[in-house]
């Protein structure tokens, strides 16, 4: 048996892992770049909520006057306060992710009935869950990652090249032309890459790895978080306390945010008590490191301050530096949309590795019979469905958020079934469909939705260019159904040519 070289050994799992890995892989980089605008995508799909330059002391109090007369008895009141990436104003009593929600005009203060949506906190979550139950998504997509850490390294190995890689490119070439943009793709994002997969494994790296956690805490993760950072003082459970007036928010605000910069929302326990507490939470956005968890607490009947953003260890903040690079919480717009458009670029390198093993192995799959061909079609397929029917499936979402009843029960729940049911489609047409002509239907009608989402909220909703971000977020769409439709057009212009007659098998699969 002849033995492999280093560099052989390192193609074949860059080749396998890449395809069996590939298909969640492509699914994790294009939802995770359209969280990057999660926040905008879900004022996208809310256009009930308008863009209004209120104070946030302003907003708060008029938050807290409808939490006065509607919920003087809950144990708890959060408010959401309008950002530059949300600027709604959102209120809930009792538990922050359970209790009763209420959305407000800043304005007025008075509630605004807004439709409910799956939103870009969908894209958000099953980009690390694969919409799967939470712990066993977490898990899988931590396999995923870790395969990918593998697959890049293999990348870089058989790649002796890269810098003569990066700068070749040799269009109308077919095979060539896909293994040139996958080339130069995966070496101009590499840092990119493996930041970005890394600092995902990073994140969940205690569920990953929990030895050290029940060696030092006997698995307590609140007994880890204490030490490590510091707890700001809470309330749990009601309250006997007696009742005392709550403290204006509005010098608290201003005192966390000349601290703190931008603020995100204030939560505020056991209110119209003496024991009550004022929690300010600030945007994550004004550093690198993200800041989750480090507030400003302040009492709420006497405004003293309890506690202020802790100084973290450098353990803690190496850990929220990472946390930090993975979310892109920092930078501002720039640097959103960095991330997103190296995103893009990532899942198309992805999609293009799927492809080429396709293009490469044809002739080879034919000759192995039914059972060769069998597989060839079952790859082609999943190709299909996952590349452009994922794509297809995630701008249909946009277009079912505006065309579903805005009345109807459980709206966010019947998006995502039909976004799932959509998708499924894709896979049923790609089997279905012989697989350029596959290839060029779902593209082009992908396309047909990016160029159509202007018109879609001219026809559905009142002024709808009258806020910047929704207007930011149809042009990009167009900008991507521009792309998508001039792909589609290459395929169609590649499946009208003739195939060479020494390659007739594999040609008609050589797209550019």
């Amino acid at each position: 048996m002849k033995k492999q070289t280093l560099t052989q050994a390192m193609a074949w799992l860059h080749t396998w892992s890449g395809l069996l890995f590939g298909w969640p892989l492509f699914a994790i980089f294009l939802t995770g770049s359209l969280a990057v605008f999660d926040q905008e995508i879900d004022h996208w799909m809310q256009p009930e909520v308008q863009r209004q330059d209120v104070p946030v002391a302003l907003a708060a109090e008029h938050a807290v006057a409808y939490l006065q007369r509607h919920h003087a008895d809950a144990g708890a009141w959060n408010i959401a306060l309008p950002s530059e990436r949300d600027p709604g104003l959102r209120v809930t009593a009792g538990d922050r992710r359970r209790g009763i929600s209420t959305d407000l005009d800043p304005r007025t203060g008075e509630p605004l009935k807004v439709r409910e949506a799956a939103g870009g906190s969908f894209f958000f979550h099953f980009h690390y869950t694969l919409n799967l139950p939470r712990q066993i998504g977490i898990w899988v997509v931590g396999l995923v990652a870790l395969v990918t850490l593998a697959t890049l390294v293999s990348g870089i190995i058989i790649h002796k090249k890269l810098f003569k890689e990066f700068f070749t490119f040799r269009p109308n070439k077919g095979q060539r032309s896909w293994l040139d943009f996958h080339n130069a793709s995966g070496v101009l994002l590499m840092p990119f890459h493996l930041m970005i997969v890394y600092t995902g494994l990073v994140i969940f790296g205690l569920i990953y790895l929990p030895a050290a956690l029940h060696a030092l805490y006997d698995g307590d993760f609140e007994a880890f978080y204490q030490e490590a950072i510091g707890e700001a003082p809470h309330h749990h459970g009601p309250s006997r306390a007696p009742l005392a007036t709550l403290v204006a928010l509005g010098p608290l605000l201003a005192q966390a945010e000349e601290r703190m910069g931008p603020l995100s929302a204030v939560s505020i326990s056991h209110p119209g008590r003496s024991d009550a507490l004022v929690e300010v939470r600030r945007v994550l956005g004004n550093r690198i490191a993200l800041s989750k968890g480090h507030n400003m607490v302040f009492d709420g009947v006497s405004g003293k301050l309890l506690a202020g953003p802790p100084e973290l260890r450098p353990s803690v903040l190496t850990q929220r530096v990472m946390f930090g690079l993975h979310f892109a919480q920092f930078g501002g717009y720039p640097m959103r949309w960095l991330y997103f458009f190296c995103g893009l670029v990532g899942s198309a390198m992805i999609a293009s590795g799927l492809v080429l093993f396709t293009v490469k192995r044809r002739r080879k799959y034919l000759v192995e019979g039914r059972a060769g061909d069998f597989g060839h079609r079952l790859i082609e397929g999943l190709n299909v469905a996952v590349i452009a029917g994922l794509t297809l499936a995630c701008i249909g979402l946009f277009w079912i958020n505006r065309v579903l009843p805005v009345e109807l029960a459980q709206r966010a729940g019947w998006e995502l079934r039909l976004f799932f049911a959509l998708w499924a489609l894709t896979l049923l047409h790609g089997w279905w469909r012989p697989h350029l002509q596959a290839w060029r239907e779902q593209l082009g009608l992908a396309a047909l939705l990016c160029l159509g989402l202007p018109l879609l909220s001219a026809l559905t909703v009142d002024h709808p260019w009258d806020d910047r971000t929704r207007l930011l977020l149809e042009a990009t769409s167009v900008i991507c159904g521009a792309l998508l439709a001039w792909t589609t057009w290459r395929i169609g212009r590649r499946a009208e040519q003739p195939a060479p007659r020494r390659h007739k098998a594999s040609a008609a699969l050589e797209v550019n």
